[in-house]
């Protein structure tokens, strides 16, 4: 396996980041900058489905490891669905649904994945309400398709500072809430979009680089 200097290290963690940020966007296509949050990632056991008591669809909205095949597209759409999918009431944390999405980080760009997650998940306070009304969350994918303006990131990148098989996928869906208010059930839905960039290397297995914001994919 290929083992980068720190220097090139450094420049590709900071090409990433730009692109993700919008810099490299707005010099080759004068698009605006992302807004991306920051915070801190946890520790957690992967969960796993060996428990036939537990129902299925508490099981898909469990924290559980994500695969790490080498097809983009279907690694992305798993990325997704996982972004979106968790349960208050199986008595998992947040953090818990946040670390295994970057337990499939690339390494490199872990700490900044880490940062992008806050956007997608709620806080601890927020999560401590939602959980007093039991709440659910899902995402159903309508589509998923590459950027128009990926290809010319792409072309304009110099050698090296983008990582083998890049790739980025937008994905547009609906993010579905269900829960309980007083003893009704509750429901809410609302259209989301999003950018996850990857990469997925013809020898080796896909890794997660940057997410965009929620509502402020690459064009």
């Amino acid at each position: 396996m290929r083992q980068p200097t720190a220097p090139k290290q450094s420049s590709r963690r900071l090409r990433i980041a730009l692109i993700v940020g919008g810099l490299v966007l707005a010099l080759l296509v004068g698009i605006g900058v992302y807004g991306l949050l920051r915070g801190p990632a946890a520790q957690h056991a992967p969960d796993t489905d060996s428990t036939t008591t537990v129902p299925e669809a508490d099981r898909k909205l469990a924290p559980r490891a994500l695969s790490e095949g080498a097809d983009a597209e279907r690694f992305s759409r798993s990325v997704a669905e996982r972004l979106f999918a968790w349960d208050t009431s199986l008595g998992h944390g947040v953090h818990e649904y946040m670390q295994v999405i970057v337990d499939v980080a690339d390494r490199e760009e872990a700490p900044g994945l880490a940062g992008d997650l806050r956007a997608y998940f709620p806080d601890d306070s927020a999560w401590g309400e939602l959980r007093n009304y039991e709440t659910r969350q899902w995402l159903t994918i309508d589509t998923i398709t590459v950027p128009e303006t990926w290809p010319e990131v792409v072309a304009n990148a110099r050698p090296g500072t983008l990582p083998p098989g890049a790739a980025a996928y937008t994905i547009t869906g609906t993010r579905h809430r269900e829960g309980s208010w007083e003893g009704q059930e509750v429901e809410d839905a609302r259209p989301v979009s999003f950018t996850i960039f990857a990469a997925c290397p013809s020898d080796g297995s896909c890794r997660l680089l940057r997410l965009s914001a929620v509502d402020t994919p690459m064009p």
